[in-house]
């Protein structure tokens, strides 16, 4: 990932126990018989049962569930459960099918996983006063350089590779996030896949608005840069709380990338919601002055609530006397100090 050029509302101290529940029932239902007079229609009818608007009371009972949790938080300083801000999510990126993707998925696994070890003790040592957590960031629909059957640029990983990379995740006390590039698609038409993975509660997610395309007609990903909205961002927001509600979950965390402007428009229209940690991630690669410049521009002076930062192996090096900035570069030159770091 490239980039052309270049959260302040933290929440108190971490909590953990169980988060909430949601629940929704309606009942009602209606009998007709053949052979009715015009007299006894007009009773049937009168007597009938009003017809229900189900996305309208399912709208207000999420609205009286996210009150519930907004109350829950002023008065705690955060939802039990939550990871934020009360760790530093450590991540390694990719997908374990690709070694063209990232980290993950490049090296062997067992090779891979004492890298990784070696960069959490790097974490940990240069910030002591708060844990780190671990985790594998999966690219699990990932933009495609071909349409496919339904022209929409874009391909699901196998329900095999899905549960391998939650193994991985598990043997090695990692959390694991899901990414989505939906090409042509919409964050609408692909999210609902993912959902019964989401219903556990330590998958989380993250969208990828360079790979967002659908309103770019006739562009091929990698051709530009791509978009989402703050409507997006929101809908993924309110996609998550449900199932956090309903499934009685710690909040989840979604990682948003960015590295310009375009890439997430009407961001002052994003909503919170204590059920679910918005994390802008920085995620472009160059020359340490270059990412510090787009972390200022498109995060600091950006803000939405958490922020990310990430670290190419190969991209960030490149060319000498270029380096990847080390765990103490980052927290020393970044403000507000990243609360999840990745490395692709």
């Amino acid at each position: 990932m490239t980039f052309p050029s270049s959260s302040t509302r933290f929440a108190a101290p971490f909590v953990s126990a169980l988060g909430l529940i949601f629940s929704l029932s309606l009942a009602g239902c209606g009998t007709r018989t053949d052979g009715e007079t015009a007299d006894t229609k007009a009773t049937a009818e009168a007597a009938a049962p009003v017809v229900v608007d189900t996305i309208k009371l399912k709208a207000m009972a999420m609205q009286r569930d996210s009150l519930k949790a907004d109350s829950i938080a002023k008065k705690n300083g955060q939802l039990p459960g939550a990871i934020l801000p009360g760790h530093r999510i450590i991540a390694f990126y990719g997908n374990i099918r690709s070694k063209g993707m990232g980290i993950l998925g490049r090296e062997p696994k067992e090779q891979m996983f004492r890298k990784f070890e070696g960069v959490l003790k790097e974490w940990q040592a240069a910030d002591p006063s708060i844990p780190v957590q671990a985790a594998l960031h999966n690219v699990t629909i990932t933009a495609q350089g071909s349409p496919g059957k339904d022209g929409k640029w874009r391909l699901m990983n196998s329900k095999a590779t899905i549960e391998e990379v939650i193994s991985w995740a598990r043997e090695h006390k990692c959390i694991l996030f899901l990414d989505v590039q939906p090409g042509h698609s919409t964050l609408q038409a692909e999210l609902p896949k993912l959902e019964q993975y989401l219903k556990q509660p330590d998958i989380h997610l993250g969208i990828d608005p360079e790979f967002s395309l659908s309103t770019m007609p006739g562009v091929r990903p990698n051709q530009k840069i791509g978009t989402l909205d703050a409507k997006d961002v929101n809908f993924t927001v309110n996609f998550l709380a449900r199932i956090v509600s309903e499934n009685k979950l710690p909040p989840k965390v979604l990682t948003v990338h960015r590295f310009t402007r375009k890439m997430i428009t009407n961001y002052k229209n994003i909503k919170l919601d204590p059920r679910v940690q918005i994390v802008m991630h920085m995620d472009g690669h160059g020359e340490p002055t270059l990412k510090k410049d787009s972390y200022h521009d498109y995060i600091q002076t950006e803000p939405v609530q958490y922020t990310g930062f990430k670290l190419f192996y190969e991209y960030d090096a490149r060319p000498k006397p270029h380096h990847i900035m080390t765990p103490t570069e980052v927290l020393t030159q970044l403000t507000p100090k990243p609360l999840y770091i990745q490395y692709q």
